[in-house]
């Protein structure tokens, strides 16, 4: 793949992570919860864990996008981690940041 066609996906699941990344954030109105709150409090807490799991979701993401643009800026963008073996352009447009060739994610029960 072109390396700049690379970066260009790399960047562009960066932001798309980043702004998911920021629409998790909790804000706290700063009220007081009542009894007649219980409901909302309760989905509020609900929303918090939910968004949490969300976020370390989307960490690991952008934990491996820095992996493929540190695989891309050594010459190793493309490249199976494992086998080094290419990874077909088709997949790397659909998943910028995969690491192992579609055999080698089947083989692993991915």
């Amino acid at each position: 793949m072109d390396p700049n066609r690379a970066s260009e996906l790399l960047q562009a699941e960066r932001t798309r992570i980043e702004r998911a990344l920021a629409q998790t954030v909790h804000e706290d109105d700063g009220e007081l919860s009542t009894e007649e709150d219980a409901g909302n409090l309760a989905s509020d807490l609900y929303q918090d864990e939910f968004n949490e799991g969300l976020r370390d979701d989307l960490q690991a993401k952008l934990a491996a996008v820095e992996r493929a643009e540190a695989r891309l800026a050594a010459g190793t963008y493309g490249l199976s981690i494992r086998s080094g073996e290419p990874i077909a352009d088709e997949r790397l447009e659909i998943v910028p940041t995969a690491e192992l060739t579609v055999e080698e994610e089947r083989a692993e029960g991915g």
